[in-house]
């Protein structure tokens, strides 16, 4: 390594210890943490057999995303509810976990993905496919249609995929001693926790945060299977009867099914399947978003996208010689799928019709989004922007149309003097055409400002899908504003300092910051403060990219 490299690896090394320094203490005396041990040593680490079957090298490298800590009875690590970014290896002494039950009865109750979200409603209006580029999709629609019929249809409510939690079934507790892990599959999914754990003596305890265990599963096939088949045995089946796709299903055939299904990963911009390759699974999002395109030209259009609970490969193995994938897939951020065998997927369109039903809906559906892609270039255009923007997560967006707009700042004076003087979004941001998304909180459907908030004072408010920030719990320590990708959240200067009976120790003397961010104005009694005191009524709430993409019409045709 030259001597340029080595000192922009030590600088980037001391910003994420600096980063993560003191998040697992609390604003209370009562921390529970005696001592933390930030970036053990390869030889610290290689005393635990988590980490025996790794070399020196490639513990130096996790090691600023490990540390050890001291924790006293009675010490709470994590609450039921919350969002974790780490997993957590017992060394010495015990800890409960245990569920009281409402975390997960809330989370079954709400959809984690929305059925209607591919754009069919649309696009059923629409003609088929037609001329120059447009023959594969014409020739797929047809090959759909004259199938599709023979497929019996059955009615009946559809359950959606609900959010899982961790490590206990519903109703359960455990006590974990030394070598037991937990947290884990959470950490790397992305699900808040539905257990509480609390130490039940003084522990010793190595906690692993989410870039080092991702790089540990991926060189470790041991650790891989043993992180799988907690997945399997203790959430996978119950993730299943939640599917849509499987709801219809006997007990016997899920059960069989989840003990012979693939759990996989891939982190962003990675290929899940190649145009043209050979088909040989179905897929099934978990977690994250995945991107789909296909061949045009000389280069290539974004089709679509999928979510949680959606799958791919239907369209290829329901028809049968499409020539291969008809679309390239990648993986948006980091996604984790399910895969599911040909065979397995044969035996089950046999003998479960509804699941057949849907898969051939499902197929339609990207079929005629497809051919919508190839004949209107800025659709494609459109949805490979709201990947790379986001706007696939947001359940609330702020945008400024920039034609009708006076740049009067109304919308911000009227933020700040609802939530005490400080303005709670910036008017800046990315454009759309010329429509401003705006640097104000998208209260996304899987919010990553939520992992690691060492005090849990950023939380859901249990409003619809409102992400809040409590003043009297933030410390400033910009965890949930390093972790947004939208750079939604701002840190506001006080102008007071912590006194110095502050814990963490670190805080003491020095400026008390304070995150911020929208909350919606939820807790107000009225609407958005920047929507309603527009004076021009250019500013405007959309609630997912379908609102957006039909508020870009609207000033196209205008």
């Amino acid at each position: 390594m030259t001597p340029d490299k080595f000192a922009a690896a030590e600088s980037t090394m001391a910003m994420r210890l600096e980063q993560f320094k003191d998040r697992w203490t609390s604003t209370s005396a009562n921390s529970g943490i005696t001592q933390i041990k930030e970036k053990p040593t390869p030889s610290q680490l290689r005393q635990y057999e988590l980490f025996k079957e790794f070399d020196d090298a490639f513990l130096e490298k996790l090691s600023p995303d490990i540390s050890i800590a001291r924790w006293q009875k009675d010490s709470i690590l994590f609450e039921e509810g919350t969002y974790v970014d780490l997993a957590f290896y017992v060394i010495s002494g015990n800890v409960n976990v245990y569920s009281s039950g409402q975390t997960e009865e809330k989370m079954l109750g709400n959809p984690i993905f929305d059925a209607g979200r591919t754009g069919v409603i649309m696009l059923e209006k629409t003609e088929k496919p037609k001329g120059e580029g447009n023959s594969q999709g014409t020739v797929l629609l047809n090959m759909v249609e004259d199938q599709i019929k023979k497929v019996k249809q059955k009615s009946g409510e559809i359950k959606f995929l609900a959010t899982m939690g961790v490590n206990v079934a519903l109703g359960n507790e455990a006590t974990l001693g030394g070598g037991d892990v937990f947290g884990e599959i959470g950490a790397l999914i992305g699900w808040p926790q539905v257990v509480t754990a609390r130490t039940t003596s003084e522990c010793e305890i190595i906690q692993i945060r989410v870039p080092a265990l991702r790089q540990m599963k991926r060189k470790s096939e041991a650790l891989k299977n043993r992180i799988d088949k907690i997945y399997k045995d203790r959430l996978l089946l119950a993730q299943l009867r939640g599917t849509p796709l499987f709801q219809k299903c006997d007990q016997g055939f899920l059960q069989s099914l989840k003990d012979r299904m693939e759990l996989i990963s891939f982190d962003s911009g990675e290929k899940i399947t190649t145009e043209g390759e050979a088909v040989e699974w179905l897929y099934m999002v978990r977690s994250g978003f995945v991107r789909l395109a296909q061949k045009f030209g000389s280069g290539e259009i974004v089709a679509t996208y999928l979510s949680k609970g959606m799958t791919l490969g239907e369209v290829e193995l329901l028809i049968g010689n499409t020539g291969g994938w008809v679309f390239t897939a990648s993986s948006v951020e980091h996604t984790e799928l399910v895969k599911i065998s040909k065979k397995d997927f044969e035996e089950l369109i046999m003998r479960f019709p509804q699941a057949e039903k849907l898969l051939w809906d499902s197929a339609v559906a990207r079929i005629k989004e497809s051919g919508y892609s190839r004949r209107n270039i800025q659709h494609s255009e459109f949805i490979d922007t709201a990947l790379k923007q986001g706007l696939v997560e947001g359940s609330s967006i702020l945008v400024i149309d920039l034609d009708e707009c006076t740049r009067c700042d109304d919308c911000v004076r009227a933020c700040a003097a609802t939530h005490d003087g400080i303005p709670r979004f910036v008017r800046e941001g990315n454009k759309y055409n010329n429509l401003l998304l705006t640097r104000a909180c998208y209260h996304c459907e899987d919010p990553v400002c939520l992992i690691g908030c060492p005090t849990g004072a950023i939380r859901r408010a249990r409003v619809g899908s409102v992400v809040e920030i409590l003043p009297d719990l933030c410390i400033g320590c910009k965890t949930c504003a390093n972790n947004c990708p939208y750079d939604a959240i701002t840190m506001f200067e006080t102008g007071e300092t912590w006194p110095n009976n502050m814990i963490p120790e670190g805080l003491r003397g020095k400026p008390r910051l304070l995150a911020t961010k929208c909350n919606l104005c939820y807790d107000t009694g009225h609407g958005p403060a920047c929507v309603s005191n527009c004076p021009h009524g250019c500013a405007y709430r959309v609630g997912s990219v379908e609102q957006f993409q039909s508020l870009v019409s609207k000033k196209t045709e205008t």
